[in-house]
This record gives C-alpha cells, structure tokens and sequence, in this order.
C-alpha cells in the first residue's frame, strides 16, 4: 500500500512540474504569438510636383510581427495624420500579407488639401501601422513614422480665343473673349472655386480685380462691354488702347489657393458708362430698398455735360432727419465714398442731413468735390411769373417734389421763353458740385432735357400748364407739359353723373400750390379717377395706394396706368382734395 502512494505522489509532481512549464515554450518556432512591427520610411522630407502625381514618393515598410499563422494572411493597416490639422481626417489604408505600401505624389497631394494645408507651406505628418491577424485579433500598434511634406497646386492653364479685341458701345453685347482652362489640384476630391483676375499689364496682379466664374468651371466669355470693363476697371481711360493682364485664381473649399499663367489683351477701349448708387440708413423708411444695401438703393442721374460724363453724378430725394449715406460706384461696396467738409473720400466718412427734407446730393470723382443742399425746381423765364429772375423763383413759382428724381409743377405760362430752374441765381458755368442747375430742351412734351441748356420751346397759346421734370430714368431725363386748366372726377360712383362720361363729369376747383378740389355726393362702393380734360386721352391720375377706401386719409395716385379709386364703402357726400405736388387723393366727410 505504501508503495501505491508514493508512485501516486510522483505522478501527479510530474504533472505539476508539466503544467508550470511557459506555454511559449511548447510552441514550434512559425507559431509565435507576435510582437509590435517596427514601421520605416524611405525618405524623411518630400515635396512633390506635379510632374510626381503618378509616381511614388514615400515607400512605407514595417517588420512582421510574426504571428501564429500564414504570413499571407495577417492584415495591416497604415493610419497617416497630422497635429497641424484641426479636422477629423485621418488616413488609412489597409493592407494583407504584405510588408510595404507607397503613396504617389497625386494621393499625397490630396490627402494635404484635404486638410487644409496651403500650398508650398512644410507640414509633419505622422504614420503608424496597426497589426492584426485577420479576425483582427492580436493586435499590435507600430512606432511613430514623422515626414515633412508639402503640397503642390497643379495649376491651371490659361488659354483665351483672342489677344486683341476693339470694343464698341454699339456692339457691347456681343462675345469679345472666351477664356478656358485646366482644372487646379488634380486628384482632389472637393470642390474648387475659380475667378477670373485682371489688371493692368505688367503690375504682377499687385491690385487685381475679380469676375467670379463658380465651382468646377473652366470657362468663361466676357461681352465687349464686359472686357471694356475691365479696361477702364485697371485705370485704361474710354477711347484708349491699354494691354491687360488675365489669370485664373483656383481655391479648395478649406482655402489652399493657386494661380494660373497669365494672358495679356489688348483692348481697344471705348468710354462706358459708370453708374453711382446711393445706399444709406434711411432706405428701409422711405421705400428706397434696403437699408445699406447698393444692391437696392436708388441710382444717381449722370450728368451728360461735356468733361462731366462718368464724372458728376446727382439726385434729387426726400430724406428724414439723421438720415447717414454714402455713394457707390456699382451696386457693390468695392468703390464707395463718403467725406466732410465737401471733399470726397475713398472709403470717406457717411455723409449725413440735419432735418427732414428734399435735398439735391452731388458728388464728382474728377475733382473730389461733394454738395448736399436743399433740393428744388420751380419755372423761370420771361414766360413764367417770376420773369428770368432766378430770385423771385421760390416759393411762389416752385414746382412739388412729387418722388426721388421727380417734380410737378401747375403755373401760368405766356408765349415766350422758360426753363426750370434748381437754385434761386443763375449758374456759373463753373461746372462745380455746388453750381445751379437749368434744364431746357429743343424738343417737345416727352423730349429730353438738358443741363443749363437751350429754353423750352415757347408755348402757343398762353394759358395755365402742368409741367413735369421727370428724372425717374436716370438715363434719359425728360419733361412733360400739358393744359392744366381743368380736371374732372369720373366713374360710376357719383350719384346723378353719367358713367365714364369725361364731357358731363364734374369739374374740381383749382386751389393753387398743386391742389383740386370738389364736393360729391358719392355712390358707396364703386370707382372713380381724375382726367385733366374733358376727353378720353387726356392725362388721368389713377389709385397707387393699393386699393385703399380709407376716409381723411391721402392715398397715393400715379399716372403711368394703374386701377381706380375705390369711392369709401358708405354712400354719402365728400370732399375730394387732389394734390399733383404731394401725388396723393383724399376723400374726406
């Protein structure tokens, strides 16, 4: 029995000494657990061109990490990232079975605009490789590879269909150039942005002003007028021959930019026509668009005059106390100027009027020179009143501010010469912001005016007249002229009237200053308008206040076509008060 104990007692220290035995080393040599990969790359700095987007520019190895298992199976993946980028964007690519990868110069390329790096700037970026059987369990993590690099643009080449072009006004809209190109930063993913700049040749783009052309586009044409554009935008003068330069500028959505090569065209120029706006805190509140917005705000009348084109621009407008603006050239705030004490300024101070009224704003961006007074118009002549003494003009012969840019007037008018008049003295033939302006014309009712031009033709029968100076077409400035010496309330809402019967419709009682007035008795409900004669044709004032009924209170009225006013919803008798000068109609009880 005490020998079965002890062979007992051997057998199971055996096995004991057995199972305190390393695992590893009962392992054959292939079936090793594995260790971390030690990773290598080939170069330390690579700057890549464009020439290199097919080619490989870093080669990555690693040691196996020699796993329990064909070789051939293991699975590796290469994580690529870098501390100077803030996105998320890690690079990874995966691996099986083999103990190297290569990146070429285009894959390089767009992982580094894909974070946002700027061309040309040397960036670290840092590689590590992860190991693992292909279940991807064992997993080991390798040390840390770091390469400076840089990322290159691949820009675009320039091409245009013309290197001279002559421009004309009267071909402006028709195709001058047509610029193609290559696209920028071949192999990226994103979006890119390209614009078209210019400037005058030889100057490197020191100041250069931009088209946008848009995503992804490689072409752009440009009108004759367009490229005249950028003639006279690069300080070539209408009517001269200048050479401008042309290039692409490319942008990746996270801002890494490149340029083109650049193009010169000549130009042969002709004089354009720049356009000034005037954008301000007072827009909203008086229905001239949106406040500072150039986009929205009223536009400036040029005046014509020889050596002022494109030089002096003015308005007449009704502006509230406070009011603070500035002018631009262009609906845009890339060209805008304010200033003080009559001197105009690039990117100056607001201008700005001390109390509610019409003011005449002037500026010329020759001499630098601005003038903001109290706007006005009145008749003067040896046919008016007032006689051709500009000082007897205001108040008695002046004309109702009606609109921006538009006057109505109601005088006497014998046969002999008149002219309308903005200032109470003659002007000085100085051609300065602050010089009065005279308007006459050659022509007719309807005709065009001129700035201290001709007189009006003289009437032919003397006689009260209604004259407009209309300036609401900053490119044609005109004036009107018919009888004034009756107007009429027809439609179908008076009671005991015949409808729409301009010869047996009441006559109003002219007031003076503008004004007509009558007393109906009105059909509740139905439509009226006023007709300055006793005929179909004649000038007729219809509803532009929307078709309000509202009574005491003045609506708006417009002569250029429109509805008629509504007659209040109680029949009844009222008071009709038409007012030319203010453009509005009130009925009142």
């Amino acid at each position: 029995m005490k020998k079965n104990i002890k062979g007992l007692l051997i057998i199971l220290a055996g096995i004991f000494i057995v199972g305190s035995c390393d695992k590893k080393d009962m392992l054959p040599p292939y079936a090793s657990a594995g260790n971390a990969p030690v990773l290598s790359s080939d170069v330390a700095t690579v700057s890549p061109a464009p020439a290199d987007s097919g080619n490989a520019v870093i080669n990555f190895s690693w040691t196996s990490p020699q796993y329990a298992t064909d070789s051939n199976t293991v699975k590796y993946i290469l994580e690529i990232d870098s501390s100077a980028t803030s996105t998320d964007g890690t690079f990874k690519r995966e691996v099986t079975g083999l103990l190297t990868t290569s990146l070429t110069g285009k894959e390089l390329n767009s992982i580094l605009l894909d974070w946002g790096f700027p061309v040309g700037e040397t960036h670290a970026i840092n590689a590590k490789l992860i190991s693992s059987y292909a279940n991807n369990n064992e997993r080991y993590i390798s040390n840390v590879v770091t390469v400076q690099v840089n990322a290159y643009g691949d820009s675009s080449v320039l091409a245009s269909s013309a290197t001279e072009v002559t421009c004309a006004l009267a071909t402006a809209d028709q195709n001058a150039v047509d610029f193609s190109w290559s696209a920028s930063f071949n192999g990226y993913s994103g979006a890119v942005t390209y614009t078209l700049q210019y400037d005058s040749s030889g100057q490197g783009f020191d100041s250069p002003k931009e088209i946008a052309v848009g995503n992804n586009m490689y072409i752009k044409s440009l009108t004759q007028g367009e490229l005249n554009e950028t003639a006279i935008n690069s300080g070539v003068e209408g009517g001269v021959t200048g050479a401008i330069d042309y290039r692409i500028k490319a942008a990746t959505a996270l801002g890494a930019i490149v340029y083109s090569n650049a193009i010169s065209i000549t130009v042969h120029s002709y004089q354009s026509t720049l356009r000034f706006y005037m954008p301000g805190g007072y827009q909203a509140a008086t229905g001239n668009g949106n406040d500072w917005d150039p986009g929205t705000a009223p536009e400036l009348i040029r005046d014509l005059r020889s050596g002022l084109l494109n030089n002096m621009y003015y308005t007449y407008i009704w502006l509230p106390a406070g009011a603070q603006f500035k002018v631009t050239q262009g609906r845009s705030w890339d060209i805008n100027y304010g200033g003080s004490g009559g001197t105009l300024a690039r990117n100056g101070d607001n201008f700005s009027v001390d109390h509610d009224g019409v003011y005449r704003v002037s500026v010329d961006r020759n001499t630098m020179k601005y003038d903001i007074r109290d706007g006005m118009m009145g008749f003067v002549g040896g046919a008016t009143g007032a006689g051709w003494n500009p000082p007897n003009v205001f108040p008695a012969y002046a004309m109702g501010n009606a609109a921006t840019n538009l006057f109505v007037g109601i005088t006497d008018l014998a046969a002999d010469g008149w002219k309308l008049i903005d200032n109470s003295s003659w002007n000085d033939g100085s051609n300065s912001v602050g010089e009065t302006r005279s308007y006459g014309s050659n022509g007719g009712d309807g005709s065009a005016m001129e700035v201290n031009g001709p007189n009006f033709p003289n009437i032919t029968a003397a006689g009260k007249y209604r004259v407009v100076w209309d300036g609401r077409d900053v490119d044609n400035i005109k004036y009107q002229i018919s009888p004034a010496e009756e107007m009429r309330v027809v439609g179908d809402g008076m009671e005991g009237v015949n409808a729409w019967d301009p010869a047996s419709s009441p006559q109003m009682t002219y007031q003076g200053n503008g004004k007509w007035q009558i007393t109906l008795a009105l059909v509740g409900g139905k439509d009226i308008k006023f007709l300055a004669g006793n005929a179909w044709g004649a000038l007729d004032y219809e509803d532009n206040s929307g078709g309000s009924t509202a009574v005491g209170t003045p609506r708006k009225i417009k002569w250029e076509g429109g509805d008629n006013f509504k007659t209040p919803a109680a029949s009844g008798t009222y008071t009709i008060t038409l007012d030319e000068y203010a453009q509005t109609a009130t009925i009142s009880q």
